[in-house]
């Protein structure tokens, strides 16, 4: 990616309350409408299992 933004990772609903209805804060941040918490999601990486020989 070219951007200096970072990518956003889409959230599917709400950690805390389980609610989908989300909207996109400043910086990378969502915020739930239903229990009114700001969150962030950040990708860490794949795990890949290693292969025994």
């Amino acid at each position: 990616m070219t951007s200096s933004t970072p990518a956003r990772a889409t959230p599917f609903h709400c950690p805390y309350c389980g609610e989908e209805d989300l909207r996109p804060e400043d910086g990378a941040a969502w915020l739930c409408d239903a229990c009114r918490r700001v969150f962030t999601v950040e990708f860490v990486g794949l795990r890949i299992p290693e292969v025994s020989r």
